[in-house]
């Protein structure tokens, strides 16, 4: 796994996160996110409510523990540890199981702190309004933002059809992704954000409204092609993948013969310093 160790802060509990460079996801300490809930400073109580937390989920046959991953942090005494972590999908599941004043603090806070802008479970629309602002902040046009939140949706739609048909958490959903992104744009997403300079940054958040559109168009053809056929399973979603992905190919070499130029492009919205800092080190 490819991952830069960093630390966030909420209010004052500092969480520990690694950031997947496959998966393009932020994975949080459990323990920190709990010490968190329960405004507890002391780590080792802390964990023993973990520990007795995951047996009792266990118990009772719950996927949330099974979806955390043992990632090696920075731990007090130093040295690096493996430590459960989990995705904020997974930690947005884990708070509803931990009684807690600070339960939607955490929630609002893990939308913010999180990278993928996370869909609010409670309240979906509260959830577009706070990305909407965020992109408006960041000197996004309200064209960009439409065309950004028009494909985040159809990625939803995929995601929620892989997730109805055997394929099998986030890992999965990274290798699928990559096969119809490497069809439709000749690039792996790691090459991608390589061309644009990007480290732990999303790459949708720093695409082009032509790559946008062509992402969408691939993911949308991907699902359907996968509805028609009722792919199940990662062979039969990953073939779906790479012919939806070639529609959106086909569809972007026409217009760069038309154009004279091309869809992929190595631009991005970082400050100007950086990004120019960033290809310059290349």
């Amino acid at each position: 796994m490819d991952h830069e160790q960093a630390l966030a802060v909420f209010e004052d509990f500092k969480i520990r996160r690694v950031f997947d460079e496959k998966s393009e996801t932020w994975f949080f300490s459990v323990v920190d996110i709990i010490a968190a809930l329960l405004e507890q400073p002391d780590h080792q109580k802390a964990r023993k409510y973990w520990n007795k937390l995951k047996e009792r989920l266990k118990k009772e046959g719950s996927q949330t523990v099974t979806n955390c991953h043992r990632l090696k942090m920075l731990a007090q005494d130093g040295k690096m540890r493996f430590t459960d972590t989990a995705s904020p999908q997974v930690l947005l599941r884990l708070i509803q199981s931990v009684p807690s004043p600070k339960a939607e603090p955490i929630k609002l806070w893990l939308a913010k702190v999180g990278y993928e802008r996370i869909q609010d479970m409670s309240d979906p629309a509260r959830s577009l309004d706070r990305a909407r602002e965020y992109w408006q902040q960041h000197g996004r046009s309200e064209k960009w933002i439409q065309q950004r939140m028009m494909g985040q949706e159809t990625r939803n739609k995929l995601t929620d059809y892989w997730k109805d048909h055997d394929v099998q958490g986030e890992k999965e959903y990274a290798i699928l992704t990559n096969i119809i992104h490497q069809e439709w744009s000749g690039l792996s997403v790691k090459n991608h954000k390589d061309l644009k300079g990007l480290k732990n940054q999303n790459l949708r958040d720093h695409m082009s409204e032509a790559e946008l559109i062509f992402t969408a168009l691939a993911e949308l053809s991907t699902r359907q092609i996968a509805e028609s056929a009722e792919a199940t399973g990662m062979e039969e979603n990953s073939e779906a993948g790479k012919k939806g992905g070639k529609i959106a190919k086909d569809a972007r070499m026409e217009l760069e013969q038309k154009t004279g130029k091309s869809v992929v492009t190595g631009e991005n919205f970082l400050p100007k310093s950086k990004s120019k800092r960033k290809l310059k080190d290349k």
